[in-house]
């Protein structure tokens, strides 16, 4: 049997490069796809994902009310809520919300938070400084924890005319257990 030509043994080295190419870019995409598209929702607020920030920028003497919802995963044998309810906040100036979380189980639990703001719309304003969902949280039995989030709203909100007729904006956290079906002691 003859050797193919080399213009045909050239096309096939080249179309097998360029297949391990893609494979591999294709593969490094997968694994880039969940921290960029987490970047990607804190840079535009999709789905109410909230902002990190260093600093709020101060109060530009506007309010805007803030409520807070607290729930848990049926899993995590936990009891988690707002301090407070609602907050009336002045716009650009930092602030401070309270949470707390008792374990209720018999044993050491962790736990990890989620969370969201709605209007959807409203969560590229909304910035969080620091919060107890940015980590994992571990409560012995019958242990209670205060957890903090220092957030502040954007003053870019004002200017925003999809965000006009927002007055009030909620912060939603649900508390799930890091692995079910093991304990942190």
């Amino acid at each position: 049997m003859a050797a193919p030509p080399t213009s045909t043994r050239a096309r096939t080295t080249r179309t097998v490069v360029l297949a391990v190419l893609g494979i591999c870019f294709m593969t490094g995409l997968a694994f880039a796809s969940v921290p960029l598209y987490r970047l990607f929702c804190e840079a535009t607020g999709l789905n109410g994902t909230t902002g990190r920030g260093i600093a709020a920028p101060g109060s530009v003497h506007r309010k805007i009310e803030i409520a807070f919802d607290a729930n848990t995963s049926p899993r995590l044998p936990w009891r988690f809520q707002p301090e407070v309810e609602r907050e009336t906040v002045e716009i650009g100036a930092r602030d401070m919300a309270f949470f707390t979380a008792t374990n209720r189980g018999a044993q050491a639990v962790t736990g990890t938070a989620t969370y969201n703001v709605t209007p959807a719309i409203a969560g590229k304003y909304f910035t969080k400084i620091q919060c107890f969902c940015f980590t994992q949280q571990t409560l012995k039995p019958g242990e209670t924890q205060r957890m903090p989030v220092i957030f502040y709203v954007d003053p870019k909100i004002l200017t925003d005319p999809d965000t006009k007729d927002v007055e009030t904006i909620t912060l939603s956290y649900t508390f799930y257990p890091v692995d079910s079906g093991k304990t942190s002691g």
